[in-house]
């Protein structure tokens, strides 16, 4: 199997709602289907989907929490970070943990979307984030 990570999908209790929020932060959509919204995101794909259909589709029992995951957005700089927590605020996110430096020597905060996601938005120094958007565990 290949070490990579080709789509992700977010269970969404209300996709408009969902489609609207990333579409504020200036993502575009990538498909004119009614029931999943697509978005190209460099190498992987963000999907939205009903919630209620995701746990079925992949055979879990949705208990309405939490489910372990948070997605990250790493970034150049602490400035960057500051950036996109204000551009996701103003889409209509919650901030968590506004940007603050961590206990790893990196500047990090959470936003948290219209569904209850969390994204970490973070600057490593540690790691390259290259002009496409790659983030690379060790500089090139």
């Amino acid at each position: 199997m290949d070490q990579r990570i080709s789509l992700v999908t977010l269970g969404v209790g209300d996709l408009a709602r969902a489609e609207a929020f990333y579409t504020a932060l200036g993502w575009r959509r990538g498909n004119d289907e009614d029931e999943v919204a697509f978005f190209q995101c460099g190498g992987i794909v963000l999907a939205l989907w009903d919630r209620t259909a995701l746990a079925e589709d992949s055979v879990v029992t949705d208990d309405g929490g939490w489910g372990g995951v948070t997605l990250a957005l790493n970034v150049a700089s602490p400035a960057e970070v500051d950036s996109v927590l204000e551009e996701a605020r103003a889409a209509g996110a919650t901030i968590g943990r506004g940007g603050a430096d961590t206990v790893w020597g990196g500047y990090s905060g959470i936003f948290v979307d219209p569904e209850g996601h969390p994204w970490e938005v973070a600057h490593n120094p540690f790691w390259t984030v290259t002009d496409d958007g790659r983030t690379l565990l060790r500089a090139p």
